[in-house]
């Protein structure tokens, strides 16, 4: 069977979630036997987002070969359980210096350089190569952006061109469009929907599929008015309502019979869908038997999705430990020592975030020290590591002015320091130790008890690291250093002896957080704060079904 292709668009609006419905109908096709990846084609300028503001663009996703992506990705990797790379996102930045590099090489033999065909042979080329890769059944590819954008305008004829070249038997087009409730009129609006089309049309592009996104049900006059305007069978008109979850999203597109309408349209080879795993942690999520209360200290609390992969990692480890784990948003800026006691009250651990710069350092550090010394379960990621780091320099082993040579240059004790080969770098872009790196654990350690192995492989985005000439320090005063790239000997893992749980990773174990694999630290972590809220008469009874919730 040769390799089938779906892409999926966004209608006139943005934030109608196109990257849960594409990672929720490659669920669908996966639990049915088929081999399925998804790629993401982002109509932004930028090679990747690497360089963007937490607040502009969210999360950044790093992949295994070092690839920094979009947090779509992240979606992709949790719902299907596959490993993405850089081919798995595209940008426009990425196209046009492909093609500008191509070009200042000679490889168009003198023509003239257009958007067509030359920009949409590369993007065409990208998609090709994904589906080519490892032998897949079907390639799922997002388009991001909304039809109309003139950003997204190249790839739209990309893939007009597209299923011509390779058959339109080959291809499917699935829109994504929103079918709005006006509580005035108490009905709901086909109009966006019909405009949607027609623009999307008007490129050259028939949806095979709509996906409407509504907040009510859409009863048959409406599905048939939509396949009436819109040029689909009425079958082909498919509900996304809102669900309490997205781990639901897969369940309700199945219930409206998404994967069945695909499989037929492209004469899939695919057996009956296997999702009794997924069924258990959707009801494990729903139905906990008690709530915690964790603490996310960072500087980007704010906005949610700068941490999404956190967020996520907690829902997973919560249903392995049978809890719902209630996210305390901490902005690092303004906690203080004076006021962290009165912050973190009825906190059953504390997590401190990974980020950039010296903004709220101070609080994250205050974060720490009433962790450390209250023995409430820690963990800290990356920058939350080397605030740790930090902390234990200046509290324990009496280096008051302990500091990241990021935050303070000149410190006495660079205790965080940049690696000798990240000294003379100007560049910002994919310049920081990225992607998988081994490590090794030590045996007794909280570390080796939670992986249970004593090589680990884990995802790393970071330039700062523990200074090795300096560290013997932490090692005098008890700190135990557990884990070790053993390559390049740097420190990995932090943890704290006695202590019921204090340890910090310099590596992003949240990016490998899969609904049938959580990520292993995080379940350790969620079930020592369950024992801390149990010890400490902190935990929450729950009455009924609910689902994990975040409060701010």
């Amino acid at each position: 069977m040769s390799t089938k292709y779906i892409f999926v668009t966004g209608g006139v609006t943005s934030s109608l979630g196109k990257g849960i419905i594409c990672a929720s109908l490659g669920r669908l096709l996966v639990a049915r036997g088929l081999r399925v990846t998804v790629q993401k084609l982002d109509p932004y300028i930028n090679v990747d987002p690497g360089t963007m503001n937490p607040y502009e663009h969210g999360e950044v996703f790093v992949t295994e070969d070092g690839a920094e992506t979009d947090l779509d990705l992240g979606h992709y990797e949790r719902f299907l359980d596959i490993k993405t790379s850089q081919e798995n996102n595209v940008t426009t930045g990425r196209i046009y210096n492909d093609v500008i590099s191509k070009e200042r090489q000679g490889a168009y033999l003198g023509k003239t350089v257009q958007v067509i065909p030359h920009i949409t042979d590369e993007i065409k080329s990208h998609i090709v190569a994904l589906g080519e890769s490892d032998g897949y059944d079907v390639v799922i590819v997002e388009i991001g952006g909304t039809v109309g954008d003139i950003e997204s305008l190249p790839y739209i004829e990309a893939v007009r061109q597209f299923r011509y070249d390779v058959g339109r038997e080959n291809t499917l087009s699935i829109h994504l469009t929103l079918v709005p409730y006006l509580s005035a009129a108490r009905e709901l609006k086909t109009k966006p929907t019909q405009h949607s089309v027609k623009t999307l049309s008007e490129s050259g592009l028939q949806p095979d599929i709509i996906v409407a996104r509504s907040e009510h049900e859409l009863d048959e006059s409406i599905r048939k008015k939509i396949s009436q305007f819109c040029n689909v069978e009425v079958a082909d008109v498919i509900a996304s309502l809102d669900a309490e979850s997205i781990y639901q999203v897969p369940l309700l597109m199945q219930g409206e019979g998404l994967d069945e309408r695909v499989i037929k349209k492209l004469k899939l080879d695919a057996g009956v869908p296997d999702l009794e795993r997924w069924i258990g942690f959707v009801e494990a999520v729903r139905n906990p038997s008690t709530e915690i209360n964790i603490a996310l200290v960072g500087k980007y609390v704010e906005h949610h999705d700068a941490y999404k992969s956190i967020v996520e990692a907690f829902i997973h480890a919560g249903a392995v430990n049978g809890c719902a784990v209630n996210i305390r948003w901490i902005q690092s800026d303004h906690l203080t020592k004076d006021n962290v006691k009165d912050k973190l009250r009825d906190i059953s651990g504390i997590l401190v975030a990974p980020g950039f710069g010296g903004r709220g350092i101070d609080g994250k550090l205050s974060a720490i020290t009433y962790a450390r010394t209250n023995n409430i379960p820690f963990f800290g990621i990356c920058l939350g590591m080397q605030c740790a780091v930090i902390e234990y320099a200046r509290n324990v082993c009496g280096w008051p002015e302990a500091n990241s040579t990021e935050f303070d240059e000149h410190t006495e004790h660079p205790i965080i320091d940049l690696m000798p080969d990240q000294k003379n770098i100007e560049d910002k872009g994919g310049t920081m130790r990225l992607g998988l790196y081994d490590c090794k654990l030590k045996k007794g350690t909280k570390a080796y008890a939670a992986y249970g192995e004593e090589l680990i492989h884990e995802r790393h985005r970071h330039r700062y690291e523990v200074n090795n000439n300096l560290r013997y320090k932490l090692v005098e005063e008890k700190m135990i250093l557990s884990g070790f790239n053993p390559e390049r000997d740097l420190v990995e893992i932090i943890e704290l002896k006695d202590h019921p749980w204090f340890l910090g990773v310099q590596f992003h174990p949240e990016l490998c957080s899969t609904v049938n694999n959580p990520q292993p630290l995080f379940v350790d972590f969620v079930k020592a704060s369950l024992e801390h809220a149990r010890e400490h008469d902190l935990n929450i009874p729950v009455d009924g079904e609910r689902i994990v919730v975040s409060e701010t």
